[in-house]
């Protein structure tokens, strides 16, 4: 008798040890299987565990066209597109869209997915300018501040919506004021100081901005506003504790629940009396303003901040990609997606606001127009007058929740994605690290849901996320396509996808989205203007307040970038060599082989 023991390790893709034992007893074998213990976690190649990846392809798209399809697309494109020139303004739009805003999406998508890390990891490939990743993640922190403020006042709505008649109906509320009046009521208050009842629910209803002086008289939180952004504080924290695997299943929810709700809207939208004049306005061609250079201006600002470039979250998303992933096909897929939505509900905003003004007799200009007062006034004043009102205001703010959610959840993502890369050592407690981003940004939002919160709300929107965000996607385009260099880029993405990035790409990347970044700075810093909110002006000390707020993250890019001239040895020619080369190629640095000190470099495409 013998026996005969072989063991075999199963080490690709079966994430189990099996032991085979082979007995052999008067010339026959017996063979048995038995499971042991389940096989280490995947690594790579350098020995590093491999980066978790999506569960499926179709949650990194619904979290990306998630992100980049958010209130904005309800509450200002619709209106830009009326107030300058009708269908007249796709076409500055459209000519953006291409020579900047598809390029800048498509290299933020394989800049992550190349590397397979955040915004702030990535830039091993030029290390000096890793600040500008440090600079997205803290624009992001800043606009989750405010954003999802935002959020908690459509889920106030959502909870008022649940009664038989809608709270702002009437001006016979304990938060109203003499001013009051409907649209139709001609009573002697001067048309200066009167105001609708929707517009005293959000202001004096919900906001209390009747017992606030100013920004420097905020207050107390409010308890009702405070409840509201715990529960927004508890979704988005449950939602991405785990990472991609958790928030990958919850946009299946919150990124296709919008396209429900705004095909049901317009549907019943454009059988209202008037829908048709509003679609008409909306649709209505004036090529003549197109000789205005501020709808060239307002069209390029739009693309900038529509599609979600240079926030870090494209980076974030993508680098749980896997690597042979075609991010090519992605980001013309989801980048018109978004233009594609923006158009779409400027046809549900303009059906009712046609119908709007038609019910109340009064011109169209006088009902249009964007940001919070669309959404929380407007809208809902249209909403109130439909039969059944409660359940079209349930299915609208449901809508706006879910608009806002997976977009708070795609900042929040940059945030803990990029620092967690960049600082091995919260790995290993992303649910530790996911529970204090998302309470710190509680605390700091509660100032935005006192009696003035309105005051802060409007300080933190108009510098968190303006100026900054295009020097940081200027300095981006900067990094990668004359640092690392357009070739190198293409080479990484041919590595990726098999298929190398045309002239077009390349020539963008190169020269036209780094032009129309600066362009679009310059426009930023000459066209500004101080905040102001009603008749509100805003005191000094705010808006220096503000400007340190945008500088804040600005600065991070010089700052890193002396930090590291200064922390590296030998002379500064030596440091700054080895400062513009990516880590993998520092050891040509040591034979003074320096490829970013030659002509070459600069000039190839």
């Amino acid at each position: 008798m013998r026996f005969i023991h072989r063991f075999v390790i199963c080490l690709t893709c079966i994430p189990q040890v099996e032991l085979i034992l082979v007995k052999e007893q008067n010339g026959v074998q017996f063979t048995s299987s038995t499971l042991v213990s389940a096989a280490p976690p995947q690594t790579s190649a350098s020995g590093e565990e491999e980066r978790e990846t999506w569960g499926k392809k179709i949650d990194f798209l619904l979290s990306v066209i998630g992100f980049a399809v958010d209130l904005a697309n309800v509450w200002r494109f619709p209106y830009l597109c009326y107030k300058n020139g009708g269908g007249a303004f796709l076409v500055p739009y459209l000519f953006f869209m291409v020579i900047a805003g598809m390029p800048l999406f498509y290299m933020e998508l394989a800049l992550g997915q190349y590397n397979r890390e955040g915004a702030a990891g990535v830039w091993k490939i030029c290390p000096i300018f890793k600040g500008v990743g440090f600079t997205v993640i803290l624009i992001s922190l800043y606009v989750g501040f405010y954003y999802n403020v935002i959020i908690s006042w459509a889920l106030y709505y959502l909870f008022s919506s649940f009664t038989g008649e809608l709270p702002w109906v009437h001006c016979n509320n304990s938060w109203n004021s003499i001013n009051c009046a409907d649209w139709a009521d001609n009573t002697t208050i001067n048309g200066s100081l009167k105001s609708t009842p929707a517009q005293e629910y959000f202001e004096r209803g919900v906001l209390h901005i009747q017992d606030s002086q100013g920004i420097n008289d905020l207050g107390r939180p409010r308890w009702q506003l405070t409840s509201c952004l715990a529960v927004v504080i508890i979704l988005l924290y449950f939602s991405l504790w785990k990472g991609v695997k958790t928030s990958g299943k919850v946009v299946w929810i919150t990124a296709t629940m919008p396209y429900v709700v705004l095909t049901v809207l317009l549907l019943r939208g454009v059988t209202l009396p008037g829908a048709t004049d509003g679609i008409k306005a909306y649709l209505s061609v004036d090529f003549l303003r197109l000789c205005d250079p501020q709808v060239w201006i307002e069209a390029a600002t739009q693309i900038c901040f529509s599609l979600g470039v240079g926030f870090g979250v494209l980076i974030a998303f993508s680098s749980y990609n896997k690597f042979s992933n075609n991010c090519y096909r992605d980001a013309i897929i989801t980048s018109s997606i978004n233009s594609l939505t923006s158009f779409f509900s400027g046809f549900v905003v303009f059906s009712f606001l046609g119908y709007l003004s038609k019910k109340h007799n009064v011109s169209l200009d006088n009902v249009a127009r964007d940001g919070a007062g669309l959404v929380f006034v407007i809208y809902p004043e249209a909403i109130a007058t439909l039969p059944g009102s409660s359940v079209w205001a349930v299915i609208f703010f449901i809508m706006l929740l879910t608009l806002g959610i997976d977009s708070a959840m795609g900042g929040m993502e940059s945030v803990i994605t990029g620092l967690i890369d960049e600082f091995k050592c919260l790995q290993k407690h992303r649910e530790l690290f996911t529970l204090f981003i998302v309470v710190g940004t509680f605390l700091i939002s509660l100032f935005c849901v006192t009696n003035g919160g309105m005051y802060v709300f409007t300080l933190l929107d108009h510098f968190a996320a303006g100026t900054s965000i295009l020097f940081g996607v200027l300095i981006e385009a900067i990094g990668i396509a004359w640092f690392y260099g357009v070739d190198r880029f293409s080479d990484d993405i041919e590595e990726m996808i098999g298929q190398r990035p045309g002239w077009y790409w390349r020539l963008c990347w190169k020269f036209v989205s780094p032009c129309f970044l600066l362009f679009m700075v310059v426009v930023s810093f000459a066209t500004f203007n101080p905040p102001s909110y009603g008749s509100y002006i805003f005191p000094p000390w705010a808006n220096m307040v503000g400007w340190c707020l945008a500088m804040s993250s600005m600065a991070m890019v010089p700052l890193y970038a002396i930090y590291k001239i200064c922390s590296l040895p030998g002379r500064l020619c030596n440091r700054l060599a080895y400062a513009i080369t990516p880590e993998t190629e520092h050891h040509l640095v040591d034979s003074g082989e320096v490829r970013r000190f030659t002509l070459h470099h600069w000039l190839v495409i």
